[in-house]
């Protein structure tokens, strides 16, 4: 279903974006800080908050992505907003297992490498899609 979209439309999907970029940016610098300020529990290791830090991110930035594209109508998530949101939340979590000391044991290492490996392919795949079919000559 395709909606036509309005001026306010593209206001709200911005206002949306900011508070998701917000929020996932503020997870991914702060994690335990942001526990402790808004009152909640803290989270024993880092890596759920960086996780949802870098889904919010990648959700605020296919929704700007979302609020500046050309077309005169909104039919929702596009393959170019996936893109961003896999690349987000597999970066992060890639980042993470790089940089961050975590005494996981070998079958939790195993299974996030192969999260962030097959994130990153199908992003990597969509992508290649995108630039094929921009490469791809349209008939008249």
């Amino acid at each position: 279903m395709e909606i036509a979209l309005q001026p306010y439309h593209r206001v709200l999907l911005i206002i949306d974006a900011i508070i998701n970029l917000v929020l996932g940016v503020l997870l991914l610098l702060a994690p335990i800080g942001m526990a402790t300020f808004v009152g909640v529990p803290e989270p024993a290791s880092f890596l759920y908050p960086c996780i949802l830090g870098g889904v919010l991110s990648g959700i605020g930035l296919a929704l700007l992505l979302a609020a500046f594209r050309p077309a005169a109508s909104f039919s929702g998530l596009g393959i170019g907003e996936a893109i961003i949101i896999n690349f987000c939340g597999a970066g992060v979590l890639l980042v993470w297992l790089l940089l961050t000391a975590h005494p996981l044991p070998f079958r939790g290492l195993v299974l996030l490498w192969s999260i962030v490996m097959a994130v990153l392919l199908v992003g990597a795949a969509e992508l290649r899609l995108i630039f094929k079919h921009d490469a791809t000559p349209t008939k008249s």
